[in-house]
């Protein structure tokens, strides 16, 4: 009978074991949560007097470390999303994002972040928004309308051909997502091909359904029939969920999670309608929040979770939405820090970002060390213990003696450029930042946030500010410290032609 019992419970044993997924700890699994458009002010543990709850990333900071001075490379997305995957600053390519059906922002012979880490045997896959663009294979050129856009029909493409460019030409084994939010085609790609083929033209007037705030601002062109944008969150969540799910303990992978929320359109599911008190906005960064809970749920569940980096940041600061939100509401999406996105102030580009990795990184951390997005390239190629070829991440600075707590040399990055547009740059060294424009905004401020904040406008040629002393960039100082200027115009003009910013032969960050 003893014996019997003891069989009874070994089989036992055996099945519980088999129920958690057995994890090789010498390559820790990292996903990268990227959120669109989220401002600084949106989570809700930086932003004492914000109207939105986020339980699930307020956990997830309070688990790891919290950058309170990290920042995109760009102030729009297509760019910043280069930059993440690159370690290379977006403007030493481009600009502007990638337009509807545009050619891929990357070239070939650039080394991306899922390629060094295939080096180290990861499963690789991307899911959600790309907005980096495809080699689509056009069956005619498409029509110009009014001279704004060009448009193209259904029958412009070819959607039977594979979509080369893209995800799994970047070092991605697997990929799923609708493109972009807000741009065409209105269709699920997997992999290198759409799961169905639009037959009609997605137009600003045939939507089909309502918005929650805002405006649509969808780009016209070829959707699937019976398009419905509020199935694609929920969509993206359950593909994520179920990859996860599908990994094995004993086989490294990276995923990239590149979420279309809380990017206008702004549409929260119903269930999630007045879950803050900032409005329709406010709900979906609460849905978002949920998304991101549904993420790191499945990675517990399956045994991962004491194994895996993750990492939350957004590509760039809120939409203009935020300037009334602040009006109306009392919720300043930017936190305190002036501009929006596209925007060379800090409110542009000043993103949330939190990195958790248990047993390796303490809780409960928070550093004011400047950081940039493009630093994750070389940071976690050196976590994973693979070589970076001399023409990657010429950019990016390791920060993994900042994760370890190790003494490091102050400040980590000598300095960041800031930039959006061709015509505006910023550069931040130490404490000081200098824009050679007499603004960092791409657009007027409203009025009414004017005379609820008290911002006032320059007539300097550029502008200059202490960022320890004045983080809301209220007092100009380009008058009284013309050698610092000159000191910081000459670094920025030595980035920009030396083509690299990290000397590898003087810093041990690669």
């Amino acid at each position: 009978m003893r014996v019997l019992k003891l069989v009874q419970l070994v089989f036992i044993s055996s099945l519980l074991t088999g129920c958690i997924k057995k994890t090789d700890k010498s390559k820790p699994n990292i996903v990268i949560i990227y959120a669109d458009d989220m401002g600084y002010g949106d989570l809700n543990i930086q932003n004492p007097n914000s109207k939105i709850p986020t339980p699930h990333l307020d956990n997830l900071a309070k688990e790891g470390i919290r950058f309170t001075d990290a920042h995109s490379s760009s102030g729009i997305c297509s760019p910043s999303r280069f930059a993440l995957l690159t370690g290379t600053y977006h403007w030493r390519r481009q600009h502007g994002i990638v337009g509807s059906f545009g050619k891929p922002f990357f070239k070939d012979s650039d080394v991306t972040l899922p390629q060094v880490l295939k080096t180290k045997d990861y499963t690789t896959a991307c899911i959600g928004k790309w907005h980096l663009g495809w080699d689509w294979q056009l069956k005619q050129e498409s029509q110009s309308k009014e001279g704004k856009v060009n448009e193209y029909l259904p029958e412009d493409i070819d959607w039977s051909q594979p979509i080369k460019g893209g995800p799994l030409d970047r070092g991605f084994d697997y990929y799923f997502g609708d493109g972009t939010i807000n741009f065409p085609p209105y269709a699920w790609v997997e992999n290198v091909k759409v799961l169905e083929a639009p037959t009609e033209k997605m137009t600003r007037e045939n939507i089909g359904f309502e918005i929650k705030e805002g405006k649509w601002e969808f780009r016209p062109g070829p959707r699937v029939k019976g398009w419905n944008p509020y199935n694609v969150l929920p969509t993206l969540t359950r593909k994520t969920t179920e990859w996860i799910n599908k990994q094995k303990g004993n086989q490294p992978f990276f995923l990239y999670f590149a979420l279309p929320s809380p990017h206008a359109p702004i549409i929260p599911n119903d269930e999630f309608d007045g879950k803050s008190k900032a409005g329709a906005y406010g709900d979906y960064m609460v849905q978002t929040d949920w998304v991101v809970g549904q993420v790191l749920k499945a990675l517990k569940n399956n045994g991962f979770e004491d194994n895996t980096i993750v990492i939350f940041s957004a590509d760039n600061g809120p939409e203009h939405y935020a300037w009334q939100r602040a009006v109306e509401y009392d919720h300043y999406s930017m936190g305190k820090f002036r501009g929006l996105k596209r925007d060379v102030w800090e409110g542009g580009h000043h993103v949330p970002l939190i990195m958790k990795w248990p047993d390796h990184i303490k809780a409960s951390l928070v550093t004011d060390e400047v950081v940039s997005q493009v630093d994750i390239m070389a940071t976690l190629s050196k976590i994973v213990g693979a070589d970076l070829p001399d023409n990657a991440a010429p950019d990016s600075y390791n920060l993994l003696p900042l994760l370890n707590g190790e003494e490091y040399q102050k400040p980590l990055r000598e300095a960041t450029v800031h930039n959006t547009f061709d015509s505006k740059w910023g550069i931040r060294k130490g404490d000081w930042i200098y824009i050679n424009s007499s603004s960092g905004g791409h657009r007027d401020m409203p009025e009414a946030f004017k005379n609820l904040t008290g911002y006032t406008d320059f007539d300097t040629e550029g502008i200059l500010f202490n960022m320890k002393n004045d983080p809301e960039q209220r007092t100009n100082l380009y008058n009284e410290y013309p050698e610092k200027i000159k000191e910081l115009e000459v670094l920025l003009e030595t980035y920009r032609n030396q083509g690299f910013s990290v000397n590898r032969t003087t810093t041990s960050s690669k």
